[in-house]
């Protein structure tokens, strides 16, 4: 049952005891247990938070010493006074515990009183941040640059860093029988659905695999379907990107030695989002991404349309352009077909050996090659100089899709409709088309319809898909997550504190 009112802070009427619960939810929640003076005491901490440094170095070896002296009675203020470290709280608030071991204090719980807590701070937080790099794929213009590394324990960090929150909640597993990868299922208790956190654990469990080198492997081996070139699931460098999917209702992987933390259940919608619309003025973000859609549109079908009109369909062309058309392949021996080919494999070729090549020779190939190919291409009659611009314009506009798994998909989908359209001409293009559509319906992601919000049709799911709408609308989480708690705020609550404010 979905929850129409927002989840209030579960430290609130709770003990230390009841955020000590919740916490060992979390993978990577520990426990030691020590006894002084007879008196057993019990250190809890987020093992990605803190600094074993000092715990190992400092904190351990005390009370180690502590625990021999068992002759002497306990004194709570004397041990908390003589701990050789310098921000050490005593307290019995559930709120101010609850905050600070998410923000890399040890907690010290008494068997003998488990309501009165020390609080040792031995945060990790700036080391995780000094360890981090820019996200090197997945550029912004504007918004944080902070990106994930190679480093599971320092990923984690740095997500819990970004959500302080008590209902994040890590779960560990270990896969590949030679590698024994450690992989780390992140979600929001309270938020996302049990369904999809259960489905990403079945599925995590079935796999029987020697090597898990990066995530792009474990994505194909948990895939509900092997025969699609579409992505099923996010796969993100950004730290920002995959915040954003936790706070929706959205489960997030990751694994030791990558990068990228994949989050699903996703649309195909999600693959042509960028984290940067959300920067921008709502207006300013809508309109970058519908200018995207269009061009990821264009990117598809132009050299399609190209050779079904040179093929089929030369009444459609205006009487005004039909003499350049004509003039442009009056010396061109190939037909329509061979001649995008050869121009849509050269760009292809062009492509592959930028990415391969050093960034700075790769530019240069890459700009140098393009016009020279072209140039040389136009003037031995090997190609039209107006198919030249239009193979161009179609490269240059896949581009603009913000992920690289999809943007490798559209390179992939235009060959099919371009072999289609040489035989039927529009025809083949609508075929095309019907049968595209039809694979894209029957593709889910974590047993979620691909196609959501147009297939089911979802009409509240709709305001953040093709624009974006203001942050005063974007107060609830998707419908097609199905999210145990639905409303992100209340814009009710959040005009009653503006006109307190402006009471005051």
């Amino acid at each position: 049952m979905i929850q129409e009112k927002k989840i209030l802070n579960p430290a609130e009427n709770q003990t230390p005891a009841d955020v000590v619960k919740r916490a060992k939810k979390s993978s990577d929640f520990k426990e030691i247990s020590k006894n002084l003076s007879g008196v057993q005491i019990v250190i809890l901490y987020f093992t990605s938070l803190i600094d074993h440094k000092t715990m190992e170095h400092v904190l351990l070896p005390y009370i180690n010493e502590c625990e021999k002296k068992n002759d002497q009675a306990f004194d709570m203020n004397q041990f908390k006074n003589s701990l050789p470290l310098e921000d050490v709280i005593r307290t019995k608030e559930a709120k101010e515990i609850e905050e600070k071991i998410h923000q890399g204090y040890i907690l010290i719980q008494f068997k003998n009183n488990l309501e009165d807590c020390l609080l040792v701070n031995v945060n990790n937080l700036s080391k995780g941040i000094r360890e981090s790099n820019e996200t090197e794929n997945e550029f912004n213009v504007i918004g944080p640059k902070l990106g994930f590394v190679e480093s599971l324990d320092t990923n984690i960090l740095l997500l819990r860093t970004k959500l302080k929150s008590p209902l994040l909640t890590t779960e560990e597993i270990v896969l590949g029988t030679l590698s024994k990868t450690r992989v780390m299922i992140v979600y929001l208790d309270g938020i996302t659905n049990e369904q999809h956190i259960k489905f990403v654990m079945k599925r995590l469990s079935e796999i029987d695999f020697d090597i898990i080198w990066d995530n792009s492997a474990l994505i194909q081996l948990i895939k509900e379907n092997s025969y699609t070139p579409f992505p099923l699931y996010f796969s993100s460098e950004r730290l920002d990107r995959i915040s954003y999917s936790l706070t929706s209702g959205q489960v997030v992987i990751f694994s030791d030695g990558s990068p990228y933390a994949i989050s699903g259940p996703t649309t195909i919608f999600d693959f042509f989002l960028s984290s940067e619309d959300y920067y921008y003025n709502w207006i300013i973000g809508s309109f970058f991404r519908f200018t995207r859609i269009l061009a990821i549109i264009f990117s598809i079908f132009s050299s399609a349309i190209y050779v079904a009109v040179m093929t089929f369909h030369y009444e459609v062309v205006p009487a005004d352009l039909l003499g350049p058309l004509i003039e442009s392949r009056a010396n061109v021996p190939f037909p329509p077909l061979l001649e995008v080919l050869f121009l849509e494999l050269t760009i292809e070729l062009l492509r592959e050996a930028g990415a391969r090549l050093p960034t700075k020779v790769g530019q240069t190939l890459g700009i140098v090659g393009g016009i020279v190919i072209g140039q040389a291409a136009v003037m031995a009659a090997l190609t039209s100089n107006i198919l030249l611009i239009i193979v161009a314009l179609s490269a240059l506009a896949s581009f603009t899709t913000p992920t690289i798994v999809m943007s490798n998909t559209i390179r992939i989908l235009r060959f099919p409709f371009i072999i289609m359209s040489s035989f039927l001409g529009g025809l083949g293009i609508m075929i095309g088309f019907v049968v595209l559509l039809c694979h894209l319906f029957k593709l889910k992601s974590f047993d979620t319809p691909y196609m959501v919000p147009l297939h089911p049709f979802r009409i509240n799911s709709l305001a953040d898909s093709i624009i974006r709408p203001p942050y005063t609308k974007l107060n609830k989480r998707p419908d097609f997550l199905r999210p145990k708690d639905k409303i992100k705020y209340s814009p009710k609550e959040s005009n009653k504190k503006k006109e307190d404010i402006n009471d005051e």
